[in-house]
């Protein structure tokens, strides 16, 4: 079924497909294939799986995770005809579009719906990092760094803007006060 349309002509809008959670870069990757081996790449322009890049600390190891953040959605921007439509829902892990009735077409997100995405998208790929850690006053931690290694002391106070703690460290029996960044610390 090959049709002879430019693809300057081809009306595209976002759609969203609902995958199993947790599988959504497979479906991604199990589309592209699909779509590759059946000659219809020129019918999407664009498979999204928005996504934030999250930093917490473990262990005083600072480790990087990429966390969904739509979980079970994959965005599509693609002109749907019904064969199109039948290739994506018959995709391993793949529940079938949002919005759409049983049986029914599948709803294109509105233009404000997709430049919120997008924007969200855009703006969480630009942040460098993002640490969550969830320190809190009165709680005890171990100093990791710098001259009062292996000490431990109790938060005073927590400025999440510069990722600093105000932290009470006891010295020969009399306590200090101490500023330390979130990376000089570890929970206990």
């Amino acid at each position: 079924m090959e049709q002879l349309i430019n693809k300057n002509k081809l009306d595209f809008k976002w759609y969203v497909v609902k995958s199993i959670s947790g599988k959504e870069n497979k479906v991604k990757l199990y589309i592209e294939k699909e779509l590759a081996q059946k000659k219809m790449e020129k019918y999407v322009s664009e498979i999204l799986i928005p996504t934030e890049k999250i930093f917490q600390i473990k262990n005083g190891k600072k480790i990087s995770k990429e966390r969904n953040f739509f979980p079970g959605y994959v965005l599509i921007n693609a002109h749907l005809f019904a064969e199109l439509i039948i290739t994506i829902k018959n995709v391993l892990n793949v529940i079938g579009f949002l919005g759409a009735t049983r049986g029914g077409e599948p709803l294109p997100l509105r233009k404000k719906e997709v430049n919120r995405i997008l924007g969200k998208v855009d703006e969480l790929s630009k942040e460098d990092e993002q640490i969550n850690i969830p320190f809190y006053v009165g709680e005890a931690i171990k100093v990791i760094d710098g001259p009062f290694n292996g000490f431990d002391a109790v938060i005073e106070s927590v400025n999440e803007e510069k990722r600093k703690l105000q932290v009470m460290v006891k010295i020969f029996g009399r306590k200090t006060a101490l500023e330390l960044s979130y990376m000089q610390v570890k929970k206990q």
